[in-house]
């Protein structure tokens, strides 16, 4: 069998690497110039189960009304944006009580888990090197409410069996010594020993090479222009390239995959949500952390990979719009400044920003579409690096015809109204 996937991030590049296990022939295909250049180029670093939870959730309502068009905000809802999301939007608000994602995010959390394992086979497996770190993540709070009400969104996790450790100030000090400048700004917080973290594009890059080698091809600058389809078939793809056929094709081009769908008639439930990240090079700075931590004050994660340190957050919800938002990347570097005042000899910030691919009940499309070979993989969110690899094992073996390690029924792209035929 032939297959041509869409996107050459970590979500089609870890797919073409099952695919091409199983002895399939692969050709990705990509518009940008090398694997990935786009959403996966410079995200949040995280590998994080513990992060499974969607955004739709109790009170995310009332949140993104309060921060309704406020440039500084860590949520920022544009009203030039509504009109685009009106019929996702609904679906978000359905989503979003409290046993309905509780539901969402017992779905999620398997998945993230066993993403989490297949990416350490991977590495240790192919010998990849990307700044990996295996020994958790810790959220720090401000204040004891919002310590409890952290602890009560926990619950769920506990009941999955999250392994959770909670720490006292001194205790979150002692695990990070880089925050002891903003001690009184820390009542605790909790440990996730389960997290992960590494450079995103590093390890698809590396991977990328590597399936090169096994004989996938990949096809960069590439920019699809149209389908065509008879008898519900896809019989060709039509490129800057000229026209590609294979047996079987996927959409894996993150929020891009939304219009690609809509060329075929398909309407998924993705939205693009855009964030932002900005990367210093630690150069004679001794102060740096070590363990990846999630500010929640400030909503920003902070991680380190080897000589750099990432500073990444919040959410932009203005649909396509690609422009960087200067306010919002100088953001990060007030962030940053704040949380380590004594920074002296970093690097000026690589700022970044990129389309994630959001799905109203916080779960990916994987599977196969109403277009008889056409699939599906996008859609993760801010999870996309989290559920990569599970998400790719998933996909090969429904394509494959395996029985899967997983039930792929929660994530599959007609379980809501969001993926029909026009």
């Amino acid at each position: 069998m032939s297959t041509i996937v869409i996107g050459a991030g970590v979500i089609g590049t870890t797919l073409a690497h099952e695919l091409s296990l199983r002895g399939e022939s692969v050709t990705v295909i990509d518009r940008n110039g090398a694997a990935a250049d786009g959403t996966s180029f410079a995200n949040g670093s995280l590998i994080t189960p513990s992060m499974s939870d969607p955004w739709a959730s109790p009170g995310i309502t009332a949140t993104l009304i309060k921060y309704l068009g406020t440039e500084t905000s860590p949520f920022l809802l544009r009203l030039g944006a509504l009109p685009s999301m009106l019929s996702w939007g609904m679906s978000f608000l359905r989503n979003s009580g409290e046993e309905v994602w509780k539901s969402n995010t017992r779905a999620v959390w398997p998945l993230a888990m066993f993403s989490r394992d297949i990416l350490g086979r991977i590495t240790a497996d192919l010998g990849l090197r990307y700044d990996l770190w295996e020994h958790g993540t810790l959220r720090v709070h401000e204040d004891e409410a919002s310590m409890r009400a952290a602890e009560a969104s926990l619950a769920v996790f506990r009941e999955l069996g999250c392994e959770i450790s909670v720490l006292d100030q001194t205790g979150c000090l002692d695990r990070e010594p880089a925050l002891r400048p903003i001690a009184r700004q820390i009542h605790g917080g909790f440990l996730f020993p389960g997290d992960r973290s590494g450079d995103c594009r590093m390890f698809t890059q590396q991977l990328s090479e590597i399936c090169a080698r096994r004989g996938v091809t990949f096809r960069f600058g590439c920019t699809v222009h149209g389908f065509t389809l008879e008898n519900n078939r896809v019989t060709g793809l039509r490129s800057s390239e000229g026209t590609l056929s294979a047996d079987r094709y996927v959409l894996a081009a993150g929020s891009e995959s939304l219009l690609l769908g809509r060329q075929l008639g398909l309407s998924l439930p993705v939205l693009p949500v855009k964030g932002y990240s900005a990367t210093f090079d630690i150069g004679g700075w001794n102060g740096a952390p070590s363990l990846p931590f999630v500010d929640n004050a400030r909503k920003v994660a902070v991680v380190r990979m080897g000589n750099r340190v990432r500073v990444a957050g919040t959410a932009e919800f203005a649909g396509f719009d690609t422009a960087d938002n200067p306010v919002r990347s100088g953001m990060l570097l007030s962030h940053f400044k704040a949380i380590f005042p004594e920074s002296e000899g970093v690097s000026a910030p690589r700022y970044w920003h990129g389309l994630r691919p959001m799905t109203p009940d916080g779960r990916p499309l994987i599977g196969r579409t109403s277009i008889d070979n056409l699939f599906v993989n996008t859609g993760h969110g801010p999870l996309g690096w989290t559920l990569a690899c599970g998400s790719a094992r998933l996909l090969a073996e429904v394509m494959s015809g395996e029985q899967t390690e997983l039930d792929v029924a929660p994530f599959g792209p007609a379980r809501s109204e969001g993926q029909t035929r026009r």
